[in-house]
């Protein structure tokens, strides 16, 4: 069964009243995509930023009647906003097709250094003997497809190839899905605790530990305030935005033991100087920026 689409390029203060009128016409979905391919980082909390050319899509499975709906949709703009043109609507012919299978098909195992790979459920390890990682991409709180995460996987492959990663403990300040915690344990590690403010982050952690063959003991999940003052690890990471990385750069800092490494990403180019200060400040030696497609990882280490 095809499927009818429509579509509008919205400003951002349009998008909520369109979004409604297509509601109420009965679409099953709406969608909101960037026009122009401009990311919004880092919105102010409380706010839904939207791009300044927004493409508003509403899906439905009724074809009949679509000019009578255009009709209704532009009447009903004219009522709330007078004197102000209805967005243009566009209207499309989808044919039906098995959305979920061709999702599947998009996504391969991805390599991350020398030995570990990221592996969807569905799919078969390419290398056997190899450090496996079975994570789904699609999640909301990271799966390797990111640079920041990728770049972290690496570090951590690096070290486990230097024989530094070896029995160690190891801190992951905004867990997320828990996949920089399961890529240690998995390189060798001998313990990880993961810490996260969002509970469905510590959910997603949980499941996924599980669906590696992880532990219960080998990893350890807690809200940030659940953590020990003085607790300190040989391995830190933390992948979460550059103004929680400098607000946060005394607590998680403290955390590095002397001798002991850390990793700090999900950082825009831009900003790598004013996290790379904070964590000088707090007397840790670090490394030259690693940059990849606009983004930074951060590493360094705490002296003996």
């Amino acid at each position: 069964m095809p499927w009818l689409q429509l579509k509008a390029h919205v400003a951002p203060e349009q998008a909520e009243l369109l979004e409604e009128l297509l509601l109420d016409e009965g679409a099953t979905a709406i969608g909101l995509q960037d026009a122009h391919d401009d990311p919004v980082f880092e919105p102010e909390r409380g706010t839904t930023p939207l791009w300044q050319d927004t493409v508003l899509t509403g899906l439905y499975d009724d074809l009949d009647g679509i000019s009578e709906m255009l009709e209704r949709i532009e009447a009903a703009w004219a009522e709330h906003m007078p004197g102000e043109p209805c967005p243009t609507i566009e209207y499309e012919l989808l044919a039906d097709r098995d959305w979920e299978r061709e999702w599947m098909d998009d996504f391969t195992p991805l390599r991350m250094g020398q030995r570990l790979w990221i592996v969807p459920s569905w799919l078969e390890p390419p290398e056997a003997e190899a450090v496996n990682l079975i994570l789904d991409p699609g999640l909301a709180f990271g799966t390797g497809t990111h640079p920041t995460t990728a770049l972290c996987l690496e570090w951590l492959d690096h070290l486990a190839v230097q024989g530094v990663l070896t029995h160690q403990r190891v801190l992951d300040v905004g867990c997320g899905s828990g996949i920089l915690a399961i890529a240690a344990l998995k390189l060798g590690a001998s313990s990880a605790d993961g810490t996260d403010i969002d509970p469905q982050a510590l959910q997603a952690s949980r499941d996924n530990a599980e669906r590696n063959g992880i532990a219960e003991q080998a990893l350890s999940l807690y809200y940030p305030e659940q953590l020990a003052d003085d607790q300190t690890y040989p391995i830190v990471t933390a992948n979460i935005l550059a103004g929680p990385l400098v607000e946060l750069s005394g607590m998680i800092a403290s955390h590095v033991a002397p001798g002991g490494h850390i990793a700090l990403s999900g950082i825009l180019a831009k900003q790598a100087n004013d996290v790379l200060e904070a964590y000088e400040a707090q007397g840790l030696i670090m490394e030259e920026p690693t940059l990849r497609e606009g983004w930074v990882r951060l590493t360094g280490w705490r002296p003996a």
